[in-house]
């Protein structure tokens, strides 16, 4: 294939709103596809190197060290690339913070707290700390809702909820018991204090690169909680010990990691990437409040997501639903359904969707709603 025709096709490009993996920013892809063959000189693909080489442990390290730069993170954390995807956190997060007689407890908003909640139940002594189910986690729970254990382990928050279109403003202050952090789906599209967690993950797929590696940051003195006797893989000191390498990383999933990043970095770092990311959500939400409620989101207000924005249409007519999402695919708009589990239309905002693809979209929304409204 010659280079003309990749670029043809990169010209016929969609806009990307899906959940997960989601869009990748241009500029990383052509970066891609420049060193493919050839990384920098080395004559060969990062995908063919050997992870003990000099060449991948500077790619190694340039991640860790552009994560570090862009989140503020100190000395006194380690920055490990793990695999297993989030939902591996769920089990190993327990396994080595979990003490003696001492529970978890979660702030329950959603399908993803669920599914932590699911692992804690095979053996963890956990608390539901605050819940809002019984109205379909439109919400998330106010501070008045929240009771914390008096000696728990730690706290479970999952940071931003990509299903129910939920997002905590801040984090919940939580005393002096560590909290971990599921931001697999807003990590670097907010300035966040990392000295307010105990432990951070998030899985790369949606903000930081592609599937199949996961970021985890974690104080150090709480990786020493675990049991030596824990399998080895999964402790979280064999891979802050072996820098990410004990066994073979996700070698080329960590090398796009580092040039998002870099992206992220020349983009004028993460508070203006959270200024691009509140311009494309305010457009989508006073879109959808310009609409007289022919489309509606279902979610309260002051707990609306700025990376995935859900909303039903015309009073949630499922079949008009199913023509919005035709219709938008065929007009270059994809990955605009719902989760199986809810229903209706879902926007992912993550960071590299542009402010032009949200203006693509709203254009399509109230062109949909004249002719059908």
């Amino acid at each position: 294939m010659s280079h003309a025709t990749v670029s043809a096709r990169a010209a016929k490009r969609v806009f990307n709103f899906n959940a997960g993996p989601g869009a990748l920013p241009l500029p990383v892809l052509e970066r891609v596809r420049e060193e493919l063959l050839d990384w920098r000189g080395s004559g060969m693909s990062v995908m063919e190197m050997s992870h003990r080489s000099p060449e991948f442990e500077s790619i190694n390290a340039t991640a860790e060290q552009k994560l570090r730069s862009l989140l503020g993170i100190s000395d006194d954390y380690a920055v490990i690339f793990v695999q297993g995807g989030g939902s591996m956190q769920f089990t190993m997060a327990p396994m080595n913070l979990c003490l003696p007689g001492k529970p978890v407890d979660v702030l329950h908003t959603g399908a993803w707290t669920a599914k932590a909640i699911g692992e804690l139940k095979k053996g963890f002594l956990h608390h539901i700390a605050a819940t809002t189910e019984a109205e379909k986690f439109a919400r998330l729970p106010r501070k008045e809702e929240i009771h914390f254990s008096p000696d728990a382990s730690y706290v479970h928050i999952c940071t931003n909820n990509t299903i129910e279109g939920t997002q905590w403003p801040a984090l919940p202050e939580t005393g002096g018991v560590p909290l971990v952090a599921d931001m697999s789906s807003d990590i670097a599209s907010r300035p966040v204090d990392v000295k307010k967690c105990g432990l951070i993950f998030a899985g790369a797929q949606k903000n930081l690169g592609p599937s199949g590696v996961t970021v985890v940051i974690i104080r150090k003195d709480l990786a020493e909680r675990a049991d030596k006797n824990l399998p080895t893989l999964l402790q979280y000191r064999t891979h802050i010990k072996e820098r990410s390498l004990y066994h073979t990383p996700p070698t080329f999933a960590v090398y796009i990691v580092g040039l998002v990043l870099e992206w992220i970095e020349a983009a004028g770092g993460v508070p203006a990437i959270e200024k691009r990311n509140e311009a494309k959500a305010k457009l989508l939400y006073d879109t959808m409040e310009a609409s007289a409620g022919f489309y509606r989101c279902p979610v309260e207000q002051g707990s609306r997501s700025k990376m995935n924005v859900v909303f039903r249409v015309a009073g949630g007519d499922e079949a008009i639903e199913k023509q919005f999402a035709k219709k938008a695919a065929t007009a270059g708009l994809a990955g605009t359904p719902g989760h199986r589990s809810v229903g209706g239309l879902r926007i992912s905002l993550y960071n590299a969707v542009t402010l032009e693809a949200v203006e693509a979209l709203t254009s399509f929304m109230r062109e949909f709603q004249r002719t059908r409204g």
